[in-house]
């Protein structure tokens, strides 16, 4: 029998949806902390004691745990949107198919709010066009990311998502590089020009990669295993995984949970570690977050191989390990720019094989009929730990005299206990396994 060849072109073309999405949150996480977060007293002695330049940005000058705990207000929301919203859209049948309306209806409402956070005077008015961003951001994120399951069969999974994390990481590099020249290009001219134009530049190139997923990915009319007629219910499917004499799938979801709390937690505090603790300028510090997505995005491909050649789960506990070492060599000796950068680097790498296998290894234990249903489980334990990591990190930091070296320890303990859940993983392992 022929072996079928590997869609490499359906595959980018699918991508672009998923860069659209990866646009939005490193803009975020870059530079809402340092809005949140400039202006307080703590930061500006710590800098003023090492003889380093204060930052221009204007801001609010909340503390740590305040700050990080308001930048998990949006995964609050995504907990329960993304969910119920993947389940939903596996029945959402139109002349469009499956997923593309809750694109139509969420990108408009995330788009138009995500400009306006850096115009908001009021910290009010920063909090209610977050949310609004994040209500768009959850009614569509499931749905599309659901299209790895819809389009493609179980065999060329990891090396699907290898692709369309690539995308993603494209997308990524944009907003960390894009944005942070596009502040340093304003900085000295025009500071309020500076906070706003990153948001800007990245609702456009959202826009354009949408349409463009919109426009040319074709969805199935029919569904592996046959259509599910089953009410959605986003507690059933969790129900299915508990009650499984497997429970597999219950460590993976842990697992997600954890790796993602230590990852979203010095993602969110990683600004604010290059401004108040190594003294960088923000944009710069965008800049040098952008390191992570290059070689994420040069290690996405392989990582979906290796996971297809050698399992899924194998592949993220060797990523697991080497992320573990990184996390506890950064809390020790990184204090300068050089380590800095090549901790970053080396980290998107190991980074890439934990999360380009991670949702195929959950699809693994779900109903081929429920896709969406799974990739919202999926987002549930994801968003779940965006919410914790960031907060208790931040709580840290706070305690330990707002120093966001901490958040590397912190990392370290969650991203170990990663490793350990990793172990009572069954499914996805081995050769036969993707």
């Amino acid at each position: 029998m022929e072996k079928k060849r590997f869609p490499w072109g359906k595959t980018f073309l699918l991508g672009f949806g998923f860069l659209g999405i990866s646009i939005i949150w490193p803009i975020f996480n870059q530079y809402i902390p340092l809005i949140l977060q400039a202006g307080n007293p703590e930061f500006e002695r710590q800098l003023l004691a090492q003889g380093r330049a204060l930052p221009t940005i204007v801001g609010f000058g909340l503390a740590p745990s305040l700050a990080m705990f308001i930048m998990t207000w949006d995964n609050l929301l995504n907990m329960f949107i993304a969910p119920w919203a993947g389940s939903v859209s596996d029945r959402t049948w139109n002349r469009l198919g499956r997923r593309k309306m809750w694109i139509l209806i969420g990108a408009p409402i995330a788009l138009l709010a995500f400009v306006f956070v850096p115009v908001a005077q009021s910290l009010l008015a920063v909090l209610v066009f977050i949310l609004i961003t994040n209500f768009g951001m959850a009614l569509f994120r499931s749905p599309t990311v659901a299209w790895l399951g819809d389009l493609f069969e179980r065999n060329d999974r990891s090396k699907a998502n290898g692709v369309i994390n690539l995308m993603g990481g494209v997308g990524g590099l944009l907003a960390y590089f894009g944005s942070g020249m596009i502040f340093n290009a304003f900085e000295a001219s025009s500071p309020q020009m500076a906070r706003v134009m990153p948001f800007v530049a990245g609702a456009i190139v959202t826009a354009v990669a949408l349409t463009t997923a919109i426009l040319f990915v074709k969805e199935p009319r029919t569904l592996p295993g046959g259509e599910d007629t089953e009410k959605p219910n986003v507690l059933k499917n969790a129900r299915m995984l508990f009650s499984s004499p497997n429970k597999s799938g219950i460590f993976v979801l842990l697992s997600i949970l954890f790796w993602f709390m230590a990852f979203n937690a010095l993602e969110t505090g990683l600004s604010s570690f290059a401004v108040f603790s190594l003294g960088m300028r923000p944009g710069t510090a965008s800049i040098y977050a952008g390191l992570v997505t290059i070689s994420f995005i040069i290690f996405s491909i392989p990582a979906g191989f290796l996971g297809t050649r050698f399992g899924r789960g194998e592949i993220i506990r060797v990523g697991l390990i080497g992320l573990i070492a990184l996390l506890l060599f950064g809390f020790f000796f990184v204090k300068g720019t050089i380590l800095f950068a090549i901790v970053l680097i080396v980290t998107g790498g190991f980074w890439a094989m934990v999360n380009v296998n991670s949702l195929p290894l959950v699809y693994d234990h779900g109903d081929e009929r429920r896709i969406g249903a799974f990739t919202g489980l999926y987002y549930f334990s994801s968003q779940l730990a965006a919410v914790l990591g960031p907060t208790l990190g931040g709580l840290l930091v706070s305690a330990l005299g707002s120093e966001y070296r901490w958040l590397w320890l912190f990392s370290f303990v969650f991203m170990s206990m990663a490793f350990l859940t990793m172990l009572g993983v069954r499914r996805g392992m081995g050769k036969q396994a993707s």
